[in-house]
């Protein structure tokens, strides 16, 4: 199975959610911290190819999923 990415920041709920998630189910991901590896909003918006308000982005493979809600409603179809 692909990796996720999560791009996130510290002090996020929604990070933090985001990757127990992950977890829980077993998935590989890998979690960049946007304030450690200096990535902007504007540079996750380029990624993402929208307008990036929130965090966390993330990624299935090269994939965009999107939010932690996204990744929520996302997860149940790689089961199926």
């Amino acid at each position: 199975m692909e990796r996720f990415t999560v791009f996130g920041r510290p002090g996020c709920g929604f990070c933090v959610r985001a990757k127990q998630l992950l977890d829980a189910k077993g998935y590989p991901y890998k979690y960049v911290d946007i304030y450690e590896e200096g990535i902007s909003k504007a540079d996750l918006s380029k990624t993402v190819g929208k307008t990036v308000e929130t965090v966390p982005q993330i990624f299935h493979g090269e994939q965009y999923v999107g939010g932690c809600t996204d990744l929520e409603a996302y997860l149940p179809s790689l089961e199926a």
